[in-house]
């Protein structure tokens, strides 16, 4: 039986696991990290390419749950522009950057306090 491919898999970090993530947020946190160039941390999926590999559906679908993991401080998004053959410009796919774990966990704490603090 051969060995797997160095580089044919990828970590999630333990975190992720104890933040309230629904099912849906960590598919999601999970084919972003699969998909992203590990020295810039960056990858570019369409959201189609996304709902596609998820079964999420819908393209509002797939962007409900991205500005999610936005609002959560697990990734970040920026648009882009990309420069076609006859020179014209138009929006290319959102980059995704994937978030030091921890700087989601502080978020998650600090939500958690906020929370608690309400409800007093």
């Amino acid at each position: 039986m051969s060995q797997p491919k160095q580089g044919n898999y990828f970590m999630l970090p333990n975190e992720i696991f104890n933040m309230d993530l629904t099912a849906e947020e960590i598919a999601l946190y999970a084919f972003l990290m699969r998909m992203e160039d590990r020295k810039t941390f960056t990858c570019y999926p369409a959201f189609k390419t996304i709902g596609k590999a998820l079964k999420m559906g819908s393209k509002n679908t797939v962007m409900k749950y991205v500005r999610l993991l936005e609002e959560k401080e697990l990734i970040e998004t920026k648009h882009t522009i990309v420069e076609h053959h006859d020179g014209s410009l138009r929006n290319g796919n959102l980059m995704f950057r994937i978030l030091p774990i921890k700087q989601a966990v502080d978020a998650f704490h600090r939500r958690q306090l906020y929370n608690y603090d309400r409800r007093k």
